[in-house]
């Protein structure tokens, strides 16, 4: 009976500990790790030492993505091009999604822009901002948790509140989002380059991230030009004109990125002509009504969550 009770009180905090977990690591495999790992500390811990549930499970799950973090940074080092956060990816007309991270990834803090900037951040960094600016975390609990002063963590937590401050684009509209993201793909439909430029941000950037697994970009592409010849470049690599150039009928279907208007391109074998690829998906940034940032996750390793019905 204590037992059950016990695992009653720790589901009602699932939410809250994965939304604080997939924050911190950008991950969605780390945060459900952290988030499982809670709990087994949870039931091996003496209960009446534990004042406030919430408090206590949301410092171990930060500390467990604190290490996590630290990991991270280690393999980015030797990493195959560019890093991008693992995406939360759901149906666009999805009904009563019973996956928490489908309803949290709907707040703008966790949209793919604002991951971005956060993976930039030193894992401290990290840690308390998501706390303090997330949570209202006091400054001396979050320096028991990164084991440093008080006065040290108000310093993590200022520049890191300056890095999102002007690094982070302002989030839009859904509307204006969405139309600016399906304009962009019919733009690739015609072939035109120029067509494609044209809906593009003056400061235009993509990133991509396949780890060495398959072909991207290696470095961040900058520009409205270069950004359209690369989209082209990976659609004749791979054969996605598809039959009378339609590249959206060549299993590229419009997906939810961390909430928002994206595109999934699903595997493909290959042909005599074409190599074959993994599944890829594409989450765009707008700004002004004109897709200024375009992130092209293609490592399977961070897409392995992506189930859609």
């Amino acid at each position: 009976m204590v037992a059950a009770l016990l695992a009653d009180q720790f589901e009602s905090h699932r939410g809250h500990l994965l939304a604080v977990a997939y924050r911190m690591t950008g991950s969605v495999s780390d945060a459900e790790d952290a988030v499982q790992e809670s709990w087994l500390r949870l039931a091996g811990a003496s209960q009446s030492q534990i004042e406030d549930l919430r408090a206590w499970l949301t410092t171990v799950v930060s500390r467990l993505c604190l290490d996590r973090l630290r990991s991270a940074a280690v393999r980015r080092e030797s990493y195959v091009g560019q890093w991008l956060p693992e995406p939360v990816v759901t149906p666009v007309a999805a009904a009563g999604d019973s996956d928490p991270l489908a309803t949290v990834v709907l707040r703008q803090e966790f949209r793919l822009a604002a991951l971005v900037v956060l993976d930039q951040l030193t894992p401290p960094q990290r840690v308390a901002f998501v706390l303090h600016e997330g949570l209202g975390v006091p400054y001396g609990e979050i320096a028991t948790i990164l084991d440093i002063s008080t006065e040290a963590v108000r310093q993590l937590a200022a520049r890191a509140r300056k890095a999102v401050r002007e690094q982070t684009p302002q989030p839009v509209a859904d509307g204006e989002h969405e139309a600016a993201v399906q304009k962009l793909l019919v733009a690739l439909n015609t072939g035109d380059a120029q067509a494609v430029a044209a809906v593009l941000h003056p400061d235009a950037v993509m990133i991509g991230d396949s780890g060495g697994t398959t072909p991207t970009a290696r470095n961040v592409i900058v520009g409205p030009d270069k950004v359209a010849r690369l989209f082209f470049g990976l659609i004749r690599r791979y054969g996605l004109e598809g039959q009378d150039k339609d590249f959206l009928a060549t299993g590229v279907e419009f997906v939810r990125v961390n909430g928002q208007l994206g595109a999934l391109v699903r595997a493909h074998p290959g042909d005599e002509t074409h190599p074959g690829f993994p599944a890829r998906v594409m989450g765009f940034t707008v700004v002004d009504g004109l897709v200024q940032g375009t992130y092209d996750i293609a490592n399977p390793a961070k897409l392995t969550g992506v189930q859609l019905r």
